[in-house]
């Protein structure tokens, strides 16, 4: 402390930047000691649920990811016939049948991605076996949920019958079906989960961005148990219109929707739109050890930040993807030598890949060449709102079962960034030594240049 107090008097008396360059040193000394030093709350995955164009349950949607199935498939609406982009990775009506879920009624009041969002909550608390029936349970139980976009096709409709028909073919429930937060709202309702009530909406960052705030809820002792995620089923031809004018979607694979999403690959063109939900319940380790929960992974850490660049188009320099990767490492106490696989956002676009790839190489350096990274989009396509939380079940299940999925539609890698170790064509054993957590990074980047990173890692006690 004499130390200090004459180096402050001896700065105040010199150099103002000096005693400014002190000032900033000593709050990131006080950071980096009461971030090593505190007892967190450790928080794990319990439970897995989601709909998705590979599959509407966990189980079959793993195992169409693992053995190579694409979820892409032509529009047949002839409302897509004039618009450049005639694909999309949509939910197979053969699978899952809504009214065979819910009433005339119901679906009449809610979106479709919110009808999604508790098809897939139902799954993933039934795997968690958590559906407590005391006040206290219920009020330690919160719900984050998120979707990028609103029911564009409700807004449409609604309009249309506002101009033809007039104000009385309105519907009262048209308001609460097109606000992003009712999926959070109808699962909390359903269930009586009384703890946070949380609504997250930043774009194609939404789902991971919704599991990242719930791991800090549970830290911060908002809640013992959080059901999270996202929702997204916008699908619509004026959402592919509007992404086609920003020239964003893959337009060249009309004829050949299987090959369109293709993640890194030469031949990318752009991002093939997806929909569907997935949801996770991640609850504090000794909450979900006193209840003998299956414990699936654990949450590590989770890193935020914003490009400050650009609306659609990520920061140039990948400083931004650099930052969120960082700093959910940081999150994690752990380096990036501990980490062996990423999950990457990349949408199978031309820039967009690239800049994701180099900020990878700049954040693992050396440890490069032996980190596997794929990316699950050529499968699925780009669910927006749902992609990181989509995404972030997949991984959970590559650390829970040593199986990393392959990067579908990856044929020609690009030389420009021939320095990642793509997982490609075939799925691979994720070898790691008794004494060595499986940990991997996910990333979620979005419109508007706000970015996510999560760290996710087999569970050891």
């Amino acid at each position: 402390m004499f130390y200090d107090r004459c180096l402050y008097h001896f700065a105040k008396n010199t150099s103002i930047n000096l005693l400014e360059h002190l000032q900033v040193h000593r709050i990131s000394v006080w950071r980096k000691y009461s971030q090593s030093n505190s007892n967190r709350r450790r928080v794990v995955v319990t439970g897995v649920g989601l709909i998705s164009p590979i599959g509407c349950s966990v189980q079959v949607a793993w195992q169409n990811l693992l053995n190579g199935y694409c979820g892409v498939k032509t529009l047949k609406d002839p409302k897509y016939d004039a618009l450049p982009c005639k694909i999309a990775a949509t939910i197979d009506e053969n699978e899952i049948k809504l009214h065979d879920h819910f009433s005339k009624s119901e679906l009449r009041s809610i979106a479709p991605a919110t009808s999604y969002a508790l098809l897939a909550a139902k799954e993933a608390l039934q795997m968690a076996k958590w559906q407590p029936n005391n006040d206290e349970s219920k009020d330690r139980t919160g719900v984050a949920v998120g979707m990028g976009m609103v029911d564009l096709a409700s807004i449409c409709e609604t309009y249309e019958a506002l101009q033809t028909n007039g104000y009385n073919r309105v519907s009262p429930h048209f308001v609460p079906k097109i606000l992003t937060n009712m999926a959070a709202g109808q699962i909390s309702i359903k269930y009586g989960f009384r703890g946070p009530n949380h609504c997250v909406s930043t774009a194609c960052a939404t789902g991971a961005h919704a599991i990242g705030d719930s791991l800090r809820f549970i830290r911060n002792s908002d809640a013992d148990v959080m059901v999270c995620g996202g929702a997204e089923a916008c699908v619509t031809p004026l959402s592919i219109a509007g992404f086609c004018r920003l020239r964003a979607l893959a337009t060249n694979y009309n004829d050949r929707p299987l090959n369109a999403s293709r993640p890194f690959d030469r031949d990318r063109s752009g991002f093939v739109m997806g929909e569907g939900a997935g949801i996770l319940v991640l609850e504090e380790l000794e909450h979900a050890k006193g209840r003998n929960a299956t414990i699936l992974a654990e949450i590590l850490g989770y890193g935020l930040s914003g490009d400050a660049s650009h609306i659609t188009s990520p920061s140039p320099e990948g400083k931004g993807a650099f930052l969120a990767m960082k700093n959910a490492l940081n999150d994690a106490h752990i380096s990036a030598n501990d980490v062996s696989f990423l999950n990457a956002h990349a949408t199978s676009t031309p820039i967009g890949d690239t800049i994701e790839a180099n900020a990878i190489r700049q954040l693992f350096g050396e440890q490069t060449e032996k980190l596997h990274v794929s990316s699950t989009k050529g499968h699925h396509g780009h669910l927006l709102g749902a992609a990181g939380n989509l995404e972030a079940i997949f991984t959970i299940l590559a650390c829970n079962q040593a199986k990393i999925p392959p990067t579908l539609n990856l044929e020609n890698v690009p030389e420009n960034i021939k320095f990642i170790n793509f997982v490609r064509s075939q799925p691979i054993n994720w070898k790691c030594d008794e004494n060595t957590k499986r940990i991997a990074i996910k990333n979620s980047f979005g419109f508007g240049g706000t970015n996510a990173s999560i760290c996710i890692s087999e569970y050891k006690s």
